[in-house]
């Protein structure tokens, strides 16, 4: 089985719900097309943790332009590209 990346929320709560109305990992594993390995991990996060997000979208760089920051910006822009530089 090859990897696919990250499961969405939906998919977790689909996890969830199979080991919840008791299928084994394997059922579970066959029902959804995830790997064993991937039933395990998910449920086990949500018995120990209560959740089933993924933190994945908290990871990379922090975005150093505000919102506020991001309008002055555009507005500088449009102010640039509409001069002459004849």
């Amino acid at each position: 089985m090859g990897k696919k990346g990250d499961l969405s929320n939906f998919e977790r709560g689909m996890v969830v719900g199979a080991r919840q109305a008791g299928l084994s990992i394997s059922q579970s594993a066959q029902l959804l097309g995830f790997s064993r390995t991937t039933i395990s991990r998910v449920y086990k996060e949500w018995c120990e943790k209560g959740k089933t997000s993924s933190m994945r979208q908290t990871c990379g760089r922090k975005c150093l332009v505000d919102a506020r920051g991001q309008l002055k910006t555009g507005k500088m822009l449009r102010g640039l590209m509409g001069l002459d530089f004849c």
